[in-house]
C-alpha cells in the first residue's frame, strides 16, 4: 500500500495519522503521531476461531520502549525492556475498555492489538494517542469492530479548559480527564482531580466530546481512504440441525426455570444464592439426564443456557420491577462499617465494609529513603506514596494460586491511589514514605471502592495528615431500548469485578440487541476543601 497521510489541527498542535508505510502484514496498521510523541498501532485477527471457550478472546498490549525516550536501562547486568511499567499496563487496561464493549462479544478469533510508542517527546502523552491508534487500526483493518471512537485529554488551568495539555500544563490544571467516545456516546472516562464540583467535570466532559467528534471525522477520512471491507465473521458455528437441537434445549431450560430465577436473585445471603444456583443447576441436569431427546454434551450446554438466563433474568429483573439482586432498591445501600486500629503492629489500619464486602487497609510510614524508584519511558526519580491491592481467591469462596499480581490488581490499586492523592499532606508537611496495601477478604459488589474508603481510614489512624476523607462507590447503569428510561443502580450483576478470563476490564461489558450495561467508579470527597495546595502529579514526570 502506497504511504497516506491525514491530519487535524487539535489543541493548537497537529495530529496525524499514517498508513501503508509500516507493519504490512498486520490486519490495520497506522502510526499516529503528535508533537514528536509517536505511537505505531496495529490490530490482528486469528484466521481461525479458538474451539472449547466461551469468551471472546480479546488481549491489548501497550509496549513501552526505552529509545522513545532516548534512555537506556539503568540496571548494570539487564539493559532490555522487561516486565510491562504499571503506567505501561494501566495504559492497555485504558485502551482495553474502550474497545471492548464494541465487538461481537460472541465472536471467538483471537484478536489482539499492539500500542507500541516510538517517539516520547516529553510533552505530550501516548496513552491518547494509543487510544485513537487502536481505534484507527481496527476501523481500516477488516476485522468486525462497532468504532470508531475518539479520544481527548483535557485539563483545568485557572478555570480555563485546555485540550491535550502538555505535562508542564497538567502540574498547574486541578482536573486531568481522559475520555474516549463515540459520536454521541461515552465509552471510557478517567480521571483524577483536586476536589472540584462534579458541575465542573459535566463542563468537561461536554468539551472533550466536541472536539472529539473532530477526532473521528480524520478516523473515518482515513477508513474511507483505505479501509477494508469488514470480514463477515460466523459466530453460530453449528450446522442448522445443531442450532435447531440447541433451540429445543433452550426452551427446555426455560420452561425448567421458568418462575423460579427471581426469587433467588432476591436472596440478600451471597452464599445462600450461591447454593440455591448450585441446587437449581443439579436439579436440571437431573432433568435432561432423564430426557431421551438430551445427549451429555446437550445437558452442559444446558448448564450455559441457565447461566445466560440467570443474567438475563437479573437485568429484567431491574428493568421491571426496580429490584436489584438481593432484593435492593435502586438507591438502596448495603449496610456499612468501618474500625481503625484492627492490627496492633502496623502504623495505621482500617477496616470497611460493604455488605458481604470487605476489605482491610493497612499503612507502613518509611523514611524519605524507603521512596519507590522509577525509571520507565516516561518516569525517572522517586514515588512517595503507593497503594496496593490484593484479591485472594478466598475473597470470593474461591480457590485460586497466589501469583503476581495481575493487570486487574495493579489497575485497582492505582485506582485507589489516585482517589487519595490529591489530600496527602505535602512532602514538607510530611517528609515520610507512605505504603498503603488493600487486602480484599470477601467480595460482593466494589472492592476497589472499599479500598479507597478503608484507606482513607488506614491514613488517618496512622496519624498521616490529610485533608480530608475520600469515598469511593460504583454505580452501573442497565437501559433497554424499549424502556422510556435507563435505570442507575450500585455494583451491578454478579459479585465478582472482572469480565472473565480477560482482566484488563473493570465491568461488565457484555453488548446486547436490546439491553447494555455501563459501571462507572467514582471516588468523592466527603467535603469541598480548596484551602490546600494543587495536588501532585499521579504520574510525576522527570
Amino acid at each position: 500500500m502506497e504511504p497516506k497521510r491525514f491530519s487535524i489541527d487539535i489543541g493548537g498542535r497537529e495530529l496525524s495519522l499514517e498508513t501503508g508505510q509500516l507493519a504490512g502484514q498486520a490486519n490495520g496498521a497506522v502510526t499516529v503521531r503528535y508533537g514528536e510523541t509517536v505511537v505505531l498501532a496495529t490490530a490482528t485477527m486469528s484466521k481461525k476461531l479458538r474451539e472449547g471457550i466461551d469468551f471472546f478472546p480479546l488481549l491489548v498490549d501497550y509496549e513501552e520502549r526505552l529509545y522513545a525516550a532516548g534512555k537506556i536501562k539503568g540496571s548494570r547486568f539487564i539493559k532490555r525492556e522487561g516486565r510491562a511499567s504499571d503506567d505501561a499496563i494501566l495504559t492497555a487496561r485504558l485502551v482495553d475498555r474502550s474497545i471492548r464493549p464494541l465487538f461481537d462479544q460472541a465472536m471467538r478469533n483471537d484478536i489482539q492489538v499492539v500500542i507500541t510508542v516510538l517517539s516520547w517527546d516529553q510533552e505530550n502523552d501516548a496513552d491518547v494517542l494509543a487510544l485513537i491508534g487502536a481505534s484507527t487500526a481496527l476501523m481500516i483493518s477488516n476485522i468486525p469492530w462497532a468504532g470508531p471512537i475518539g479520544a481527548i485529554r483535557v485539563g483545568r488551568i485557572n478555570g480555563e479548559w485546555a485540550l491535550n495539555p502538555t505535562y508542564a500544563a497538567r502540574d498547574k490544571s486541578d482536573l486531568d480527564m481522559v475520555l474516549a467516545a463515540k459520536r454521541d456516546e461515552h465509552m471510557m472516562i478517567e480521571a483524577s482531580a483536586g476536589e472540584i464540583d462534579e458541575a465542573v467535570v459535566l463542563e468537561g466532559l461536554e468539551f472533550a466530546h466536541k472536539h472529539i467528534r473532530q477526532v473521528i471525522d480524520l478516523i473515518e477520512q482515513v477508513t474511507a481512504a483505505v479501509g477494508q471491507p469488514k470480514l463477515a465473521i460466523d459466530t453460530n458455528v453449528l450446522s442448522p440441525e445443531e442450532q435447531a437441537a440447541r433451540e429445543k434445549l433452550k426452551t427446555k431450560v426455560l420452561t425448567f426455570s421458568n418462575g423460579k430465577l427471581r426469587q433467588i436473585w432476591k436472596t440478600k445471603d451471597k452464599l445462600e444464592r450461591e447454593e440455591a444456583i448450585t441446587k437449581l443447576t443439579e436439579e436440571l441436569d437431573q432433568v435432561l439426564k432423564a430426557d431421551n431427546e438430551v445427549s451429555k454434551e446437550q445437558r452442559l450446554d444446558g448448564k450455559h443456557l441457565l447461566e445466560q438466563h440467570l443474567d438475563d433474568e437479573a437485568r429484567q429483573m431491574v428493568l421491571d420491577e426496580g429490584v436489584r439482586v438481593d432484593g435492593r432498591k435502586l438507591d438502596e445501600i448495603r449496610p456499612l462499617s468501618a474500625i481503625v486500629g484492627l492490627v496492633p503492629r502496623t502504623h495505621g489500619s482500617g477496616l470497611f465494609q460493604r455488605g458481604e464486602t470487605q476489605v482491610l487497609s493497612l499503612v507502613t510510614l518509611g523514611s524519605p529513603g524507603d521512596e519507590q524508584l522509577q525509571d520507565t519511558m516516561e518516569l525517572t526519580g522517586k514515588k512517595r506514596y503507593m497503594h496496593h491491592y490484593n484479591f485472594p481467591g478466598f475473597s470470593t469462596g474461591e480457590v485460586a494460586p497466589i501469583r503476581s499480581p495481575g493487570r486487574r490488581e495493579i489497575g485497582h490499586g492505582a485506582l485507589a491511589e489516585k482517589a487519595l492523592l490529591p489530600v496527602l499532606p505535602a512532602k514538607e508537611q510530611f517528609p515520610y514514605t507512605i505504603r498503603v496495601v488493600s487486602e480484599v477478604l470477601s467480595s460482593n459488589g466494589s472492592t476497589s471502592q472499599a479500598s479507597v474508603c478503608g484507606s482513607s481510614l488506614a491514613l488517618m489512624d496512622a496519624g498521616v495528615p490529610s485533608r480530608t476523607h475520600v469515598a469511593g462507590i460504583a454505580m452501573g447503569l442497565i437501559s433497554d431500548q424499549t424502556s422510556p428510561r435507563p435505570h442507575l443502580g450500585r455494583s451491578p450483576g454478579r459479585s465478582q469485578e472482572s469480565t472473565g478470563p480477560d482482566s484488563g476490564s473493570d465491568g461488565p461489558s457484555d453488548r446486547h440487541a436490546t439491553t447494555g450495561i455501563v459501571e462507572i467508579r467514582a471516588a468523592h470527597y466527603c467535603h469541598q476543601d480548596r484551602s490546600g495546595e494543587n495536588p501532585r502529579r499521579h504520574r510525576p514526570r522527570r
